[in-house]
């Protein structure tokens, strides 16, 4: 029996939506002996598994995956609970003598992951004015006030996300400083191999309609149904992911089905480029892939970064 390579104890896969990530985070764990740890936020959900192109457990392919199907949809998400949940799983791997393969394209969480990221508290008068307003104007009036206060964070925070602005603006308040101020530079928790997935815009582009297309095959909108029944609709993070918010509305009559097919396309790619955006600003990311012949060669080529970090 082969022995696993040695390897640095965390590595990350990360890069935008239907880009490989998950695919190549079970090879990287199957080579190196390690485990996957995921950093997609929405799928920390249960039942929350066509729309978030998670693994089904033939694609784990035996790999032990953690944080998956943590929440009910009805908890709203913390980006410190995460934190606390993540690291716990890396520690207890580490210890064990295993790798961490932290794979997913929530930016946030993964730099809460590996870097030293404190948490603002949070003010309960000064939340509840902010929901307040946030109820009676809409997130595009709070996403305006935000954008002017701290032109990163709007660029950041999608306009639509009323419970991410209302956070950003009450820590603006609490702190005095912009949001992004109270976002450190690179001071890592762990020795951290960062792998980013590229794909260029037009393959990309194509992935995420193709995406789409079969998750609606799969029967996205019955999953929305089945998880409406169990408060989705009610959930303040779940009920804004990606292609369940569009099925939430035609499921409410507000637009038709094909209408929300194609606004989960468009909405998707928008996403993506966020999620590109963000994890290019870390110049601690290694991008590999980017051609048709690149992604053939994608898990090679990765494995070949892993050893030379390794041997460096």
């Amino acid at each position: 029996m082969t022995r696993p390579a040695p390897a640095p104890r965390v590595i990350t896969v990360v890069g935008p939506t239907a880009a490989g990530k998950s695919d190549l985070g079970v090879f990287l764990a199957q080579r190196l002996g390690g485990e996957v740890v995921n950093a997609d936020s929405m799928q920390l959900y249960r039942g929350m598994d066509i729309g978030t192109a998670k693994l089904t457990l033939p694609e784990r392919d035996g790999v032990p995956h953690h944080l998956l199907d943590v929440w009910d949809v009805t908890r709203t998400a913390s980006v410190a609970e995460y934190q606390r949940l993540a690291r716990a799983e890396i520690d207890r791997l580490l210890s064990e003598g295993r790798s961490a393969i932290l794979v997913g394209g929530s930016g946030l969480y993964v730099k809460g992951t590996i870097d030293a990221l404190e948490f603002p508290g949070t003010d309960p008068e000064v939340r509840a004015r902010l929901e307040r307003e946030l109820a009676e104007r809409g997130p595009g009036a709070l996403h305006e006030r935000l954008a002017a206060a701290d032109p990163g964070a709007g660029r950041a925070i999608l306009p639509s996300n009323g419970r991410r602005i209302v956070r950003a603006l009450e820590v603006i308040e609490i702190t005095g400083k912009p949001f992004t101020a109270n976002l450190p530079g690179e001071e890592p928790v762990y020795d951290a191999l960062q792998i980013g997935v590229d794909v260029e815009r037009p393959e990309l582009d194509a992935r995420i309609a193709l995406r789409v297309d079969r998750m609606w095959e799969a029967g996205l909108v019955d999953e929305v149904r089945a998880l409406e029944a169990v408060g989705l609709r009610e959930g303040l993070t779940a009920s804004r992911a990606l292609g369940y918010q569009q099925v939430l509305a035609a499921l409410a009559g507000e637009c038709t089905e094909d209408e929300a097919r194609a606004e989960t396309v468009r909405a998707t790619k928008r996403f993506a480029r966020r999620q590109d955006s963000w994890f290019r600003r870390d110049p601690r990311v290694h991008w590999l892939g980017g051609g048709e012949l690149d992604r053939e060669q994608l898990p090679d080529l990765a494995l070949a970064l892993v050893e030379r970090a390794v041997s460096s």
